[in-house]
């Protein structure tokens, strides 16, 4: 079982001064390594059809319209599913010190899109995007570790990985849940538009607090 997280929006808590609303959390996960397989080649040959660099990142935020139809029309077909949690950053609904951290809140955030997708979890190996702070990055590595793993019962998350979204076709696929799930609870144009392709494969989607 392999599962890809990626995140949309900022752990910041500065609304008006740069930080986003919302922070997503998206979780991609595929029980079947040969499905995974495919669809990330079929990511690839995308880049040969649409006349992109092999090296190009698809990146939702940064995409052109044309580029994320063919993007989700292309990923369609293949059997994944994904767990999304959105944290409504409103200074009215969300309290508590810990939550003006980024670092403790974006541990928090990432624990419980794993709680919600825990039934569905068994011995996976967790891919992270690792751009940014690495030292962080390794410590969300523990930290999901030491959280889901219950001592003696059976093991959810067998390793955590840092690999670059770049690099990683279905790191970018994870940025897409992520960035269509931020894009819908901001009632963006569109938003249903992209969310029509990827809603049957829905396994959770939480926003918190309401």
């Amino acid at each position: 079982m392999l599962a890809f997280l990626d995140e949309s929006g900022d752990a910041g808590r500065k609304p008006g001064r740069g930080s986003s609303l919302f922070f997503v959390v998206g979780l991609v996960i595929f029980n079947d390594l040969e499905e995974a397989s495919r669809c990330d080649q079929r990511i690839g040959l995308l880049k040969n059809e649409l006349g992109l660099d092999p090296r190009f990142e698809f990146h939702f935020s940064d995409n052109s319209h044309r580029v994320r139809m063919a993007f989700l029309e292309a990923v369609a077909p293949y059997d994944f599913f994904y767990h999304v949690f959105v944290l409504d950053k409103n200074p009215a609904k969300l309290f508590g010190k810990g939550f003006q951290f980024k670092s403790p809140l974006y541990k928090y955030v990432c624990s419980l899109v794993f709680e919600n997708a825990k039934p569905h979890l068994r011995r996976a190996t967790v891919i992270v995007d690792g751009s940014g702070d690495r030292a962080f990055r390794q410590q969300l590595q523990a930290y999901l570790k030491a959280r889901m793993n219950d001592r003696g019962g059976t093991e959810i998350i067998s390793k955590v990985r840092l690999e670059r979204s770049s690099s990683n076709n279905l790191l970018q696929l994870a940025d897409y849940v992520a960035g269509i799930s931020n894009r819908h609870v901001q009632r963006k144009p569109r938003a249903e538009e992209y969310r029509g392709w990827i809603a049957p494969r829905e396994a959770s989607f939480r926003v918190w607090p309401r």
